[in-house]
């Protein structure tokens, strides 16, 4: 037992490390979250688009450079790569159009229901099986989506509706993500934040605004922050378990939260607290089950790709 001992420590260590990546890229995309919405009530999403996805290449040059250049042209199903590219475009887009004008707590209440919408799409378009219990938990987090979104035509915004729709985008580029797994996190996130330069180029034409050198500074630091945060994410779920890490991105609409209050004064009224209490209980019960059936479907019945 003894002799054991420094072998499960090691392992635990590493359980450790993942959770703590984890958490730390979860609190550096809500810092992300935050700075976006400082800057988009200056200038155009297109221009923050833009800028930040040049901040990102600062981060994203090194690893380009380290792998062959033909691994960024010779990808797996090439439509699908577009796909992607659009689905997480938009999804960024989206959401900086969304807190320009709605807190950020509301905003992350939409895209944590993400979760969901994955188990829903997976089962739709990749066969996965999905429980009636999971089903229970889908159509109640749909409930807790509606219930943030104040479905009236009185209270029924755009912005909440870029919210929502973003979401979805955000949901179909992590299904894709699935779909595209043998290529490398280099490709997937290069591609990924040339198409949103495109798209920043293409939305700022008209809409250009000199930014100061601290402005400037901030957008490129924008793209830094989030690359760092989709890397340590990245490295967190070679350490731990997705399955442990998974309920810890429910830690980005506390810091949501807290960011609003502090930078912007922004109080999460009773609606869209009690919408992302169901969200976040829908999205548990789908982790759980998840974890669940994994533990009970035989070795050999499991796809080669782990699922």
């Amino acid at each position: 037992m003894i002799a054991r001992t420094p072998f499960f420590r090691a392992g635990s260590n590493v359980v450790l490390a993942g959770i703590l990546l984890m958490l730390l890229g979860d609190f550096l995309f809500a810092l992300n979250d935050a700075m976006g919405k400082w800057l988009v009530a200056s200038f155009s999403v297109g221009q923050v688009l833009l800028i930040r996805s040049i901040g990102a290449f600062i981060v994203l040059g090194p690893m380009i450079a380290r792998q062959s250049g033909s691994a960024l042209f010779k990808v797996e199903r090439p439509g699908l790569q577009l796909l992607r590219v659009v689905a997480a475009t938009a999804d960024t887009g989206l959401f900086y159009a969304a807190v320009a004008y709605l807190p950020l707590a509301d905003v992350m209440t939409f895209y944590m229901a993400g979760p969901i919408y994955v188990a829903a799409i997976s089962h739709l378009f990749l066969g996965e099986k999905v429980g009636w219990r999971r089903w229970v938990a889908i159509l109640a987090g749909f409930g807790g989506v509606v219930i943030a979104l104040r479905p009236s035509s009185a209270s029924l915004s755009l912005a909440s509706l870029f919210a929502l729709v973003g979401s979805l985008c955000f949901a179909l580029s992590l299904v894709m993500n699935r779909v595209l797994r043998a290529t490398s996190d280099t490709t997937l996130v290069t591609w990924q934040t040339l198409g949103a330069l495109v798209a920043g180029l293409a939305f700022t034409i008209g809409s250009w605004r000199t930014p100061t050198a601290l402005d400037l500074f901030a957008m490129l630091l924008l793209g830094i922050v989030s690359c760092a945060a989709h890397l340590m994410i990245t490295r967190a779920l070679k350490l731990a378990p997705a399955s442990t890490l998974a309920p810890l991105q429910y830690s980005l609409l506390l810091w949501a939260a807290v960011f609003g209050l502090i930078f912007f004064g922004d109080v999460p009224d009773t609606q869209i607290l009690i919408g992302s209490g169901v969200i976040v209980f829908a999205g548990l019960f789908i982790f759980h089950r998840q974890k669940v059936v994994d533990k009970t479907v035989p070795v050999e019945a499991v796809p080669r790709d782990g699922r």
